[in-house]
């Protein structure tokens, strides 16, 4: 099956809001507790410095991610994201060509630096994909994540962008 990473366009919006809707239920990686409705969907991933998708030969979306500055002002060069894959399309290789190409948008957009404020610890996946493409561990905030029942440690991690850091 060919899979294509495009930037999103107003029609995807129902089926984006219900894959952010999925990963949020779920309950394990995103900090988020509230599921978003189509308008709220349509605002949310508007705002965004980017919202990419990744779409099959039909156009259905199969997996998507956000990027846009992690903070404001003198930290603003510092970009954020946050990747979801449909449950019926992991195992894929989809998160990985989503990351890629927000790493390459990044750079785009002039961003020197992607980090990633919450990793959970034990989303094993997605913390050997991130070092597998050269994301660097930054440390470890214990209990950081609260899922339904307990908490989780969560990992920061980042990526720079440039080799010229001045």
């Amino acid at each position: 099956m060919a899979i294509f990473i495009r930037e999103y366009r107003e029609t995807d919006i129902p089926e984006m809001a219900n894959l952010w809707n999925e990963i949020v239920t779920e309950g394990v990686a995103f900090p988020q507790t509230d599921t978003l409705s189509p308008e709220e969907a349509a605002v949310f991933f508007r705002s965004q410095s980017r919202t990419g998708v990744a779409a099959d030969g039909h156009g259905k979306i199969l997996g998507l991610y956000i990027l846009h500055p992690n903070n404001l002002g003198r930290c603003s060069h510092i970009a954020n994201a946050s990747y979801a894959v449909s449950s019926a399309a992991r195992g894929m290789g989809i998160g990985e060509m989503l990351v890629k190409d927000s790493l390459s948008a990044a750079r785009t957009l002039s961003f020197r630096i992607l980090q990633f404020n919450a990793v959970v610890r034990t989303n094993a996946p997605a913390r050997h994909l991130y070092e597998k493409l050269g994301f660097v561990p930054l440390g470890i905030i214990p209990g950081g994540f609260r899922m339904d029942d307990h908490y989780e440690d969560i990992v920061l991690y980042y990526h720079t962008l440039e080799t010229d850091r001045r």
